[in-house]
């Protein structure tokens, strides 16, 4: 079968090869599917980068990819709720990883039923970016999606890139007051998703993050990077929290610290733990109209490697989708 790989660290776009690889077999509780599109995330090319080793990936050469749409073509003999044919969406585990060939395995348990209504190419941009939302808003800032709860002000930085989009979305189903943060090309763009207040990144007030409205943000769904604590820290309300999707090694530790020295404004380091309810959730929102799929741009498996340089490049809006 077709399939990128890379077979050492670093090389960009041009250090994905196309290959013909044998076909995996899925394990007594994977499924087997056909692929019908993928997403990248920035987590993908990190990866390449070096910048998780020795962690990930496990071995090389690695096919990259974790967010995958298709249709199941065998399962493993453990499988209950799917049968060849069936149309889903998943998530593939980074450490074997696999997304971007033309047949993948993943886990029943992070495979989730597609409903017709809702196109692969819709579907796919969910799984990391959409559950990364969620997990930031419902457990880590403790935003009910059905509104009820008192109304909290929520800050969304990058709010126009594959995870902010989803949670500018999913924060206005809450009883929020949502302030974002993104290019001045984007600023309507955002607007149309439901913030009620975006500001440009790029203008003095944009960089020190103040609310148009004068309000202290209750938490932070922080999706960019370069920003000092001390940008955030005077716009935090008594309790505030950045929950910050991309920590790096300061990031944990300044977690640490602030957990040691009981300050009640936090820096709290989110790393995903995908659930497949949480994934069902989303595409039931999708399928609802209460959740759509911004998408950027769309490649087909033959030119992934630019899809590959897209989003390496940092400035898509929304997601950017590879398709078999």
């Amino acid at each position: 079968m077709h399939a990128l790989q890379y077979n050492a660290y670093g090389g960009g776009p041009s250090g994905l090869k196309h290959v013909a690889v044998p076909v995996p077999t899925p394990n007594k509780d994977e499924v087997l599917l056909k692929l019908e599109a993928a997403s990248l995330n920035p987590f993908d090319w990190k990866i390449q980068k070096g910048m998780l080793r020795p962690l990930l990936p496990r071995k090389f050469p690695h096919i990259p990819g974790t967010d995958v749409a298709g249709e199941v073509v065998q399962v493993g003999p453990e499988v209950k709720n799917f049968i060849a044919g069936d149309k889903v969406v998943a998530i593939v585990n980074p450490l074997s990883g696999g997304g971007l060939a033309e047949l993948i395995v993943t886990k029943e348990s992070l495979t989730v039923a597609r409903p017709p209504e809702v196109s692969a190419a819709t579907a796919v941009g969910l799984p990391v970016a959409g559950l990364t939302a969620h997990q930031a808003l419902c457990q880590s800032a403790g935003v009910k999606l059905d509104g009820s709860g008192k109304q909290a002000n929520i800050l969304i930085t990058a709010a126009s890139g594959g995870v902010g989009h989803y949670a500018v979305q999913l924060a206005k189903l809450g009883n929020t007051h949502v302030t974002a943060t993104c290019g001045a090309r984007n600023i309507e763009f955002v607007k149309s998703l439901g913030a009620d207040e975006v500001l440009d990144y790029k203008t003095p007030e944009g960089a020190a993050l103040k609310s148009p409205s004068g309000r202290k943000y209750d938490a932070v769904i922080h999706c960019a990077t370069g920003i000092p604590w001390s940008t955030f820290e005077p716009n935090l309300s008594a309790s505030g929290k950045v929950i910050d999707i991309t920590p790096g090694i300061k990031a944990v530790m300044g977690f640490a610290v602030g957990k040691l020295t009981f300050s009640k404004k936090q820096l709290v380091p989110l790393l995903l733990a995908p659930k497949g309810e949480n994934l069902g959730y989303l595409l039931k929102l999708v399928k609802e109209g209460k959740l759509k799929t911004v998408t950027d741009s769309m490649y087909p498996l033959t030119k992934a490697e630019d899809a590959w340089a897209k989003s390496i490049d940092g400035h898509a809006t929304g997601k950017i989708v590879v398709e078999a």
